[in-house]
């Protein structure tokens, strides 16, 4: 009886072996798979085995400066420093990310929020990957010492990356000459200008180029910055880390802000717009489409007729677009346009009054389409 109550005793060690080992295992994975975590501490990468880590491909990590400036526009920067601050490999960080002023002193963004950088020109790290945002740009545009800063810096980088009008820098540089390249949505004009030895595109939210990487504008730098992290490490680590930041990374479905059609609007209407009586209520009530039509809605409130407020538009649209017919009924009014783009193809476009339920209140609506789509 005594030796079989010994046998319970002897099994023990050999049924808590495999619980151990497989707790191990357990902690080991979890080491290589998970994230770190952006709202706890100790938000860092824990390293596994030796076993492990031979099952990783071995990545450098790469000192990336961020150029810093009275006026930079915040996501411009923090939105890179969030995606290369957290992208790792499985084992460790793979950046190591910081900012980067002409000088020490701190500095001021375009919403006041003030920023100490951690470098300035003089005592920066060599730098392997370069990021240029954008924001107030036009003092360092006329700046010698930073644009040659820009020169220097990303002929000894690996990578750079533009973000909004931060792309204006590298066209100054140079570097764009040859290149595709894009920016803010608003911009694309006044940087083919500024770089017209470059191949200006509105229809991508980033460009690679190999080295040189520009992006659009604001959260698009967020996506050049996935991009950069897929190039190093492979599409499943750069969705890792946009499902941690719970950003909808969409890399390949062609969404570009400077490609729907109410540029054509914005370039008519320009910075002016209506030329309206002083003390007229105007406000945007909505706006839609995307690459082949658009559609804004306005409410005004004016002592008028909807025809009245019909030529005041009129007048404005009759500066870049061709008026093809007009007509007015029961309060209401409406005049039919036809124009050109860049491009040569041809766009129709309504512009219509109509009552808004109230006295000297009305809707106003422009929309527009591709000829070619309209029927559709």
């Amino acid at each position: 009886m005594k030796h079989l109550k010994r046998i319970p005793v002897r099994l023990l060690p050999l049924l808590i072996l495999p619980l151990a080992l497989s707790v191990v295992a357990i902690r080991v994975r979890s080491a290589a798979e998970v994230p770190p975590q952006p709202c706890f501490p100790g938000n860092t990468v824990k390293a596994s085995s030796t076993m492990q880590a031979a099952q990783f491909q071995k990545v450098p990590v790469r000192n990336v400066a961020i150029f810093i400036f009275d006026g930079v526009q915040i996501i411009d920067y923090t939105g890179p420093f969030e995606v290369l601050g957290q992208a790792h490999d499985g084992q460790k960080k793979i950046f190591n990310v910081y900012t980067v002023a002409e000088k020490a002193a701190p500095i001021t963004t375009n919403m006041g929020m003030t920023v100490v950088p951690k470098y300035s020109f003089a005592d920066m790290p060599k730098t392997d990957v370069l990021v240029l945002p954008g924001g107030g740009v036009q003092k360092g545009l006329d700046s010698p010492e930073v644009i040659k800063w820009v020169q220097t810096t990303a002929a000894n980088a690996e990578f750079v990356m533009s973000v909004c009008n931060g792309a204006f820098y590298l066209g100054k540089a140079g570097l764009l000459d040859g290149l595709t390249a894009t920016t803010f949505y608003g911009l694309i004009d006044p940087l083919k200008e500024l770089a017209p030895k470059a191949h200006i595109v509105k229809n991508q939210r980033f460009v690679d180029n190999g080295k040189i990487i520009t992006t659009a504008g604001l959260s698009s730098g967020i996506d050049g910055a996935l991009h950069l992290v897929e190039k190093i490490v492979g599409r499943g680590r750069a969705q890792e880390v946009a499902l941690n930041l719970e950003y909808n990374w969409q890399p390949d479905n062609g969404y570009a802000r400077a490609s729907f059609a109410d540029m054509h609007l914005r370039k008519v209407l320009g910075h002016e717009g209506f030329k309206l009586p002083e003390g007229i209520g105007w406000t945007v009530v909505g706006q839609r489409g995307g690459q082949n039509d658009w559609e804004k809605n306005w409410q005004v409130q004016m002592n008028t007729t909807a025809p009245e407020l019909l030529k005041i538009v009129d007048a404005k649209l009759g500066e870049s677009w061709t008026k093809v017919s007009g007509s007015a009924d029961r309060g209401s009014a409406k005049t039919l346009w036809k124009f050109a783009d860049e491009d040569g193809k041809q766009w129709t476009a309504t512009a219509a009054v109509e009552p808004g339920g109230a006295t000297s209140v009305f809707n106003l609506r422009i929309s527009l389409a591709r000829a070619d789509t309209a029927a559709n």
